[in-house]
């Protein structure tokens, strides 16, 4: 069994490919079941991780090669997007195994050590678990992915001086509002992102914050928290006007805020900006937005780009980081080689297990008929050693060229005299 991972992500591809790419919400275990019934015979493993940087596909397959192609085809075919290979990454056994390390780390995204991946690729593993596609490789090299990324926290800095994309948002948006206190935000969803958003701009103390979410449930709990109020989704065209600051982040597989939207908020406003950020992917906010005056559109990329001060100062835990992985990548590949031999050493037993109870049964029979006990002993020891040595005596006679070879494998196979008490030298026991 091989480890592949098949993806791409905020290095390879742009946001327009990326989202059309996801799979948000409930779609993920609609592709998983997908995924599975169509390549089940190459894929008797497989987890999808879908974020705002990254779709990346998980396989334990037998046959690598051919898995590669066909989840390609699969992913083009599912997303109905064109040719794919310029943009996915295709990382064989090792490499996907570091890959996960460092993924799960915070070393592969956007943010550098920023810690929502780490929740998002367990929703990942247990999304796999509940559609029944995580299997005892893909299994293993999660839990060790948790547990490195434990150990890089704690044993490193790489967090330390995270900036994340909710603070990168609070200070683009002092660049338009000087004074953040007097602004009105409308925060639309009501997950973890969102919430982290509405952290960093409630510690601003503006004179208004507002959640709109499609489950009046999950934006009360949020509102409370802040000491919000909440609006129906379905208020939005009307009410998008009253806000300074719009930021949203749902699992809608289509645009939210549209152009027309946004046109009649902003004749209505007069030209007062609003400052609006979109973290979803697919996209909440339709990217021709952008084009309006007087209206300051960042989408989840151009975050990216104001968070990636403080890098250099974050080098020397990076490095370190990396030292941990290497280690713990070694010992998973040291376990996958244990693996590989475990049915060869099953049927080995099973072999052995058979020829024992083969024999007994006819040295039973033996006495059973009346011979003598010790001519059936040494029946049955006779029996045993030749059969135990058949196989390796059949090995070196059909090897001539490799003789030398397959007499050390030999040597190495067969145990060593021990003797017995008998023989006049100390026993084993002694």
């Amino acid at each position: 069994m091989q480890i592949l991972t098949l993806g791409l992500n905020h290095q390879t591809a742009p946001l327009a490919l990326r989202e059309k790419v996801s799979f948000p919400g409930d779609t993920l275990r609609d592709a998983l079941n997908d995924l599975r019934g169509r390549l089940a015979r190459l894929l008797p493993e497989s987890a999808i991780l879908s974020t705002c940087n990254r779709t990346e596909i998980y396989c334990a397959t037998p046959q690598a090669g051919e898995a590669r192609v066909a989840v390609t085809e699969w992913l083009a075919d599912r997303h109905a997007t064109g040719k794919l290979d310029e943009h996915l990454y295709s990382l064989p056994d090792g490499q996907a195994v570091r890959h996960a390390f460092r993924v799960a780390s915070g070393l592969d995204s956007m943010v550098l050590g920023e810690p929502q991946i780490l929740g998002q690729m367990k929703d990942a593993v247990r999304a796999a678990q509940e559609s029944g596609a995580l299997g005892t490789h893909l299994h293993q090299l999660f839990q060790r992915s948790f547990a490195v990324a434990k150990e890089v926290r704690s044993s490193t800095e790489i967090g330390a001086h995270s900036v994340s994309m909710a603070a990168a948002a609070v200070r683009l948006a002092r660049r338009i509002f000087e004074d953040l206190g007097q602004s009105s935000v409308l925060f639309i969803g009501a997950g973890e992102m969102i919430e982290l958003c509405a952290t960093h701009f409630a510690a601003q103390h503006p004179r208004r914050i507002v959640i709109a979410n499609r489950t009046a449930e999950r934006a009360d709990r949020l509102a409370q928290q802040f000491g919000a109020e909440t609006m129906r989704l379905a208020d939005l065209p009307s009410r998008l006007e009253e806000f300074d600051i719009v930021v949203s982040c749902t699992t809608s597989t289509l645009p939210i805020v549209g152009l027309g939207m946004v046109e009649r908020a902003s004749r209505a406003r007069r030209r007062r900006p609003i400052f609006m950020v979109d973290l979803a992917v697919p996209r909440d906010i339709e990217a021709e937005v952008s084009r309006l005056d007087d209206i300051y559109l960042y989408t989840v990329d151009d975050l990216g780009r104001h968070v990636d001060a403080g890098r250099e100062s974050r080098r020397a835990a990076v490095a370190q980081a990396e030292a941990i992985i290497e280690t713990r990548v070694d010992s998973f590949m040291q376990w996958m080689s244990s693996r590989q031999v475990v049915p060869a050493i099953r049927s080995l037993h099973l072999r052995g297990e058979s020829i024992k109870a083969g024999e007994l049964e006819r040295a039973r029979r033996m006495l059973a008929g009346g011979q003598d006990p010790e001519q059936v002993l040494e029946a049955l020891a006779h029996a045993l050693t030749s059969k135990f040595l058949h196989g390796p005596t059949r090995l070196l006679n059909s090897h001539g060229e490799d003789r030398d070879r397959m007499l050390h494998l030999v040597n190495h196979l067969l145990p060593e005299r021990t003797a017995s008490p008998g023989d006049g030298e100390p026993s084993a026991s002694s």
